[in-house]
């Protein structure tokens, strides 16, 4: 009689996970495709839900590049992220500017309006060929309201509105976001933008045959990289509306995000995770915490402020998941991080406060999670690997390793290394958590 009972729990499992799985979207494709998709406010995958223990891997397709590349050594990183049970990455899927940009990677994929570097674009063939081998899931950035991937500020150039305002050199972060935040406005730019999506997005894979917008290795396509409207807001909506709209239209298969940092601290960023991700083409939300950033956490005194570091985080995080739950949509924590100890940038600097921070961090979304609430994956940021800082703390320069630090930023100040050992260890023990959450939910349900 009782496994009887267990039986029909089993089949009528079934039938709800089958109701709850009808498309939110129009697809092309059927339920067991291993698309990500979202269902009813959750990240499903092959019918079961979708969790998972993510990094952000931004560099992935230069070093994936034939010429000029590394190979080896991304091969070797993608293994080493699968052995720490990571499953998703957050990738550069552009970049634009010629080879006189500062402050940004080199080579580029767009070295001109329309013209591209088809040795960068098999760099992120062969990037996603060896993520599908993986079973790794890709979140693809489009563009970048900073400088480090060509991104706004590029397109800006390129219509006619003057040389960038680098930040890096004058010091003004004002006058930089004056000239980036010019871009949901310009006509040209938008347009330049738009014609390079109908090119990445209908793109086939060189070395799959397959095309980009029939490859389950995507997870989705993020508009783009902490886009900001300041005092353009309403243009900033119009551009979100119409840019989700396009890429819907090119591939009905793959969701799409904003890739925003939610709500930032600060009073005049122009970005709000309610009202900028309500549009029904947005499918999930994103959220970014940066603590050090914002000023909340001092790494040269940490024991300073670390507990009232971990409240304010809380407080954002729990807030950005509430907004997610009153829009009925799953949310990813899909950038975070501190520098290494006493703020040292060398790779050889020790890890035991930052060890302190991912551990309560991911705490904190497992915890969520386990509670149903709705986020399901977090990346934090991000993944050297194998790379070093030619000149730790100083920008990055052409012929320099690749590694988790964006050109624009000091090199050596986030970065996971590949011999972190007790950072890896942390990663590994709450990959294991949250990779068992989608079989832990499946089977509670069927025992209940």
């Amino acid at each position: 009689m009782k496994e009887i009972k267990l039986l029909l729990k089993y089949m009528i499992l079934l039938v709800v996970v089958a109701s709850c799985s009808k498309p939110t979207q129009e697809q092309s494709t059927s339920l067991n495709n291993n698309f990500v998709m979202v269902q009813n406010g959750a990240f499903f995958l092959n019918g079961n839900p979708y969790y998972f223990m993510g990094a952000n891997y931004w560099y992935g397709m230069n070093i994936g590049m034939e010429k000029g590349g590394n190979r080896q050594r991304l091969i070797n990183e993608l293994d080493q992220m699968k052995n720490m049970g990571i499953t998703n990455l957050r990738i550069l899927a552009s970049s634009e500017g010629d080879e006189n940009q500062s402050f940004q990677v080199h080579p580029t994929m767009q070295t001109a309006p329309g013209e591209y570097n088809e040795d960068v674009f098999v760099g992120l063939d062969f990037l996603l060929q060896e993520m599908g081998k993986r079973d790794m899931k890709a979140v693809m950035v489009l563009n970048n309201f900073w400088t480090w991937s060509g991104g706004m500020p590029q397109y800006l150039q390129w219509s006619g509105k003057g040389a960038i305002p680098y930040p890096q050199i004058s010091k003004e972060w004002n006058k930089f976001t004056d000239y980036s935040k010019q871009f949901y406005s310009d006509e040209k730019a938008l347009k330049m933008f738009d014609d390079h999506l109908r090119v990445l997005i209908n793109r086939k894979n060189s070395l799959t045959g397959l095309a980009y917008s029939e490859d389950p290795t995507i997870m989705s396509w993020q508009l783009s990289n902490e886009p900001r409207g300041y005092s353009e807001v309403e243009a900033y909506h119009k551009w979100i509306k119409a840019t989700a709209t396009l890429i819907k239209q090119l591939d009905p298969n793959h969701l799409v995000s904003l890739g925003s940092e939610g709500d930032s601290p600060g009073p005049d960023a122009g970005i709000s995770l309610l009202k900028d991700n309500t549009i029904d083409e947005i499918d999930y939300v994103t959220i970014h915490i940066w603590a050090q950033n914002w000023g909340w956490y001092d790494p040269a005194h940490p024991e300073e402020k670390f507990e009232e570091t971990k409240k304010k985080v809380t407080t954002y995080l729990t807030k950005h998941i509430q907004d997610a739950k009153q829009l009925g949509k799953p949310a990813v924590l899909e950038e975070f991080g501190i520098a290494r100890d006493n703020d040292d940038y060398s790779p050889t600097a020790t890890t035991v406060w930052r060890d302190k921070y991912y551990q309560f961090v991911f705490n904190e979304v497992v915890k969520h999670a386990q509670e149903n609430a709705p986020i399901y994956g977090m990346n934090f940021w991000a993944y050297s690997g194998e790379g070093r800082p030619a000149v730790p703390k100083e920008f990055w320069k052409k012929g320099d390793d690749f590694i988790g630090d964006p050109p624009h930023e000091p090199q050596g100040w986030y970065g996971v290394y590949d011999k972190d050992q007790s950072t890896i260890q942390v990663i590994k023990e709450y990959a294991k958590k949250m990779n068992v959450l989608s079989t832990k939910v499946v089977a509670e349900n069927v025992t209940q």
